[in-house]
C-alpha cells in the first residue's frame, strides 16, 4: 500500500508523496500515469514526490499527468512548501531544489504560500504573441471573450505545431479586466488540457502584459479558472528578478492505494 496526500492551488491539483525514505518506483511512469488518473486512480493534473537534499529544506520532483518527469510547476511548488509544513519539515518559509534551480518561499500570516521564481531575461515577441520561459515554457496570446474562448482546440494546436516541437509549450490566452489585472486560462502540456490554474503560466502572463505595457504595476492580480493569484518583481535592465507567486495551497485529504 501507498500513503499520498492531495493538496490543490487554485484548483491545480496534486498527488504528494513523501519520498524521503526513496519507497517510490520513480522509474515507473505507468505508475505515475494510473495515480493521476480521475477515473481509475487517485486523481491530479501531476504527481510531486518530497525528497531529502543534503544542501536544502528538500527537494521537489514533479511528474506531469502523462508519467514524465516534466520542468518547474508553480502551483506544485507551493503545495509541496503547504506539504513540508504539514509534515513538520519546516516553519513558516524555506528554500528547496526543483529541476530549475532553487526556489524561497514563505508562508504568509494569511495562510497563502508566496514562491519565489526564477529570473526571466529571454523574451520573444511577434506581432500575435509573446513566449518566455519562468521555469517551464509559455506561449502568451491576448484574446477577447475569454470566457467563450476554445482553450482546448485552439492551445492544442498551439502546443503540437512545428514552431514549438519537439518539447511542445505551454498555451496561455489573457485577457485583461482591469488596471494591472488579468484573466488568463492555460492549456498544459503533460496534461494535454486545459487546467484550473498554472502558476508558472500566470508567472509568465504577468511579466508578459509588463512587457508589452499593459500593466504598470510591479505587483499584478491574475484571475484564473479555480481562483486568484499575485505576481510580483523587480525589472531592471531588461531584466525580472525577485519574481515571486503567491496563492493559496491547500490539503484536500490523505489516504492509501494498492499499486
Amino acid at each position: 500500500m501507498l500513503e499520498f496526500y492531495k493538496f490543490q492551488g487554485t484548483g491545480n491539483d496534486f498527488v504528494m508523496i513523501d519520498n524521503r525514505g526513496s519507497i517510490f518506483d520513480k522509474k515507473n511512469s505507468d505508475l505515475v500515469s494510473f495515480l493521476c488518473d480521475r477515473k481509475f486512480g487517485i486523481g491530479g493534473d501531476g504527481l510531486i514526490l518530497l525528497e531529502t537534499d543534503n544542501t536544502f529544506d528538500f527537494k521537489m520532483v514533479y511528474y506531469n499527468s502523462d508519467g514524465k518527469e516534466s520542468s518547474m510547476c508553480g502551483n506544485g511548488g507551493r503545495c509541496i512548501v503547504a506539504f513540508a509544513s504539514l509534515l513538520g519539515i519546516i516553519q513558516k518559509q524555506c528554500r528547496f531544489i526543483a529541476v530549475d534551480g532553487e526556489h524561497r518561499a514563505l508562508i504568509n500570516e494569511d495562510g497563502d504560500i508566496s514562491l519565489q521564481m526564477i529570473d526571466v531575461e529571454n523574451i520573444n515577441k511577434s506581432d500575435d504573441f509573446i513566449f518566455l520561459n519562468t521555469g517551464s515554457p509559455h506561449h502568451i496570446q491576448v484574446v477577447q471573450d475569454i470566457e467563450y474562448y476554445d482553450v482546448f482546440n485552439n492551445g492544442k494546436k498551439i502546443r503540437e505545431s512545428e514552431f514549438y516541437m519537439p518539447s511542445g509549450t505551454n498555451v496561455n490566452f489573457v485577457e485583461q479586466k482591469g488596471d494591472n489585472y488579468f484573466k488568463i486560462r492555460t492549456f498544459e502540456r503533460g496534461v494535454e488540457n486545459e487546467t484550473l490554474s498554472c502558476g508558472t503560466g500566470a508567472t509568465a502572463a504577468a511579466i508578459a502584459m509588463f512587457d508589452l505595457g499593459k500593466a504598470n504595476a510591479r505587483e499584478i492580480k491574475i484571475d484564473v479558472e479555480g481562483g486568484s493569484l499575485k505576481v510580483s518583481f523587480d525589472y531592471s535592465d531588461q531584466k525580472y528578478s525577485n519574481v515571486f507567486l503567491t496563492g493559496p495551497a491547500e490539503f484536500v485529504f490523505r489516504g492509501k492505494i494498492a499499486i
